[in-house]
């Protein structure tokens, strides 16, 4: 008879997570709750587990939402642990957010609330008063002016996209776009030969990248005195991807007219040509139950199946499961530990029906399906091999 496991998995939560999502764990099958001491797995969303003591129960960290800055990512690779993330499930949110922020800048609207906030007067008053001063706030209408786009995922796209609808002219960059994204990217936004071009031709310039080593101040001095005079400058990406300093030396200079942004900080704050908002991007009923629903199944496959799918390091990689006992094993991208994992199931007599194995960059991640059940022994030899990281072994659970 095929062996089949009462496993009972442990999911702790940080922040509150969408009680839509939390309904995607089977309740046969998953505890979910915000103090178990040993889980299985971790549900977040902005908390900080920088520092943060990760028991070694953990398999894997799910993210609801795309960055992963506030997970300790390297950590948890040489552990061989996934990063869960859901690319694209907040899209639309931030979509419109940047919109709002184009039109928040384009038409001055922020002075000019603060402005009609302070009228006092009866109707006829309030009336002169407004008509008398509304020239200051003159804005600009967005057809014919020309959007920068740094950064083409998902975000960037659907941001481009509604660029081109309200006649904007639509420029991107981004060197490491993928062929996915690149065949739904509209054949009307120009491609960009490095971000100096992005930067010397654009009224609005918008920014879409994570927030790593390499894009840590992508904005700058030096390219911000190569901007066009009164640029309107948005971050809904990270704050760490501009150099706080060079913007405000932008604004001083008027080679930026506003800085919008999604992240207050103490240099930033009051300035009356910088927008801030409260982390707002992924901050909709809807982006937060796509992103919670998106990495709860996630991580159900995963713990069930050992499968990964939108992970920040390890390589996407499914199996359809054509027999009751799987082995998933997670190890350094090094040379025959394929063969070794082979090599310790052929000794044990073990028939392999099914195998599979992926790599990313210096992470390598193996499924196995054999046709019989694997002893706890194997699952040990396989463990001691030099390289391996993470054994798992996965009978089908029961229903």
């Amino acid at each position: 008879m095929p062996e089949r496991q009462h496993k009972i998995f442990n999911i702790r939560t940080f922040n509150q997570i969408s009680p839509r999502g939390l309904k995607c764990f089977p309740a046969n099958h998953y505890q979910v709750s915000d103090t178990s001491a040993n889980p299985d797995a971790i549900l977040v969303r902005s908390h900080n587990m920088l520092k943060m003591h990760i028991p070694d129960s953990v398999l894997a960290i799910g993210r609801a939402g795309a960055g992963t800055n506030n997970i300790p990512v390297t950590n948890m690779s040489s552990r061989g642990i996934p990063v869960f993330n859901t690319p694209g499930a907040n899209a639309n949110a931030v979509k419109e957010l940047v919109l709002a922020g184009m039109l928040l800048a384009a038409r001055n609207l922020v002075p000019a609330l603060h402005f009609s906030e302070h009228l006092q007067g009866d109707d006829a008053t309030l009336h002169k008063a407004a008509e008398a001063e509304k020239k200051q706030f003159s804005g600009i209408e967005l057809p014919g002016r020309t959007l920068g786009i740094i950064g083409l995922g998902e975000i960037g796209r659907l941001v481009a996209d509604v660029a081109l609808k309200l006649g904007m002219k639509v420029i991107g960059y981004d060197p490491k776009i993928t062929i996915d994204s690149a065949w739904s990217l509209s054949s009307a936004v120009k491609k960009a030969q490095d971000i100096e071009e992005i930067i010397r031709r654009s009224d609005f310039i918008t920014l879409h990248v994570p927030l790593l080593d390499t894009t840590r101040h992508l904005i700058n001095e030096e390219n911000v005195s190569s901007m066009r005079p009164d640029t309107i400058l948005l971050n809904f990406s990270r704050g760490g991807v501009i150099d706080e300093n060079a913007v405000l030396a932008g604004l001083q200079n008027h080679k930026i007219k506003y800085y919008v942004c999604d992240f207050p900080s103490q240099k930033l704050l009051h300035h009356k040509a910088v927008i801030t908002l409260p982390h707002l991007g992924a901050s909709t009923l809807e982006a937060e139950e796509n992103c919670a629903v998106m990495v709860a199944n996630q991580l159900v496959d995963y713990l069930q199946n050992g499968n990964i799918t939108n992970t920040v390091n390890f390589p996407n990689i499914t199996m359809e499961r054509e027999s009751p006992y799987r082995v998933a094993v997670a190890n350094a991208n090094v040379p025959n530990l394929l063969g070794q994992i082979s090599t310790s199931m052929a000794k044990a007599n073990l028939n392999i029906h099914n195998m599979t194995n992926k790599s990313r960059g210096e992470m390598a991640y193996t499924l196995v399906d054999v046709d019989s059940m694997v002893p706890q022994q194997v699952i040990d030899d396989l463990a001691r091999i030099p390289g391996v990281l993470m054994t798992r072994y996965l009978p089908t659970l029961i229903q």
